[in-house]
């Protein structure tokens, strides 16, 4: 069953960026509480008992006792934002919940055994969903929900119709891959290095013009780089053709 933390939170006056940061300034978390009809409530969390209560449990699916200026309210957190860069919790949202109203939550899914395609052919196990969600009063919220891989072959898969929840409707999709075997990841071979032409085309010879010569060439070579190939010789002016 889903774990229950107790926590203590105070009153927030003041809103906005700027009090936001004064808030973290202080070592404390602005939140807020909402649900069945309440106005949204801010809130400030101390940010060490914040981070000692979350530890070592599944945030979604763990019942809060919040309690604001003595009076406490049974809370689910709803979202939990973070530092883009450090790990520290800059922001919270509670969702207060009563005992006899069923919730709607994420509950995460954790994979049990070893599959048998990955211990007898070197399969490898591919998580493809990690969580689900599920419609249920809180006292029945699950902490989390396994499944049992080790029947798997290669190829075989397993999903969301395969789970069982007590006391709970799974509201995503039955046939939505929780888990797969798929066969060994083949080893990249280097491609075989292009063999090389048997036949290597001779360069052509261009003989060098000595000194004197200028203007002769080979018949059918090309002309020197940065000399033009010599011009047709040309029928003197006046001459008629005989």
């Amino acid at each position: 069953m889903a774990q229950t933390v107790a926590l203590s939170a105070t009153a927030r006056e003041k809103t906005g960026k700027g009090a936001a940061r004064q808030a973290r300034f202080q070592k404390q978390v602005p939140a807020v509480i909402y649900g069945h009809g309440r106005a949204t409530q801010p809130l400030m969390v101390d940010a060490l008992a914040l981070e000692k209560a979350l530890t070592g449990v599944e945030p979604e699916s763990t019942l809060i006792d919040l309690t604001v200026d003595g009076k406490t309210a049974r809370a689910l957190i709803r979202e939990i934002q973070r530092h883009p860069i450090r790990p520290d919790i800059i922001h919270v949202d509670f969702y207060e919940i009563k005992a006899d109203e069923k919730v709607r939550l994420k509950v995460p899914v954790h994979l049990v055994g070893t599959p048998d395609g990955v211990r007898n052919a070197g399969g490898v196990l591919d998580q493809v969903t990690r969580e689900v969600e599920i419609e249920v009063l809180p006292e029945d919220i699950p902490d989390r929900v396994e499944l049992d891989v080790t029947a798997l072959k290669i190829g075989d898969s397993l999903h969301t119709r395969d789970l069982t929840i007590p006391q709970a409707v799974i509201l995503t999709g039955a046939d939505l891959t929780i888990a797969t075997v798929v066969p060994p990841r083949a080893e990249e071979v280097a491609a075989p290095a292009a063999e090389a032409a048997t036949e290597v085309a001779e360069p052509e010879l261009i003989r060098k013009v000595r000194e004197g010569e200028e203007g002769e060439e080979v018949e059918g070579a090309p002309a020197p780089e940065g000399k033009a190939a010599p011009k047709a010789e040309e029928k003197p002016k006046g001459k008629k053709e005989e």
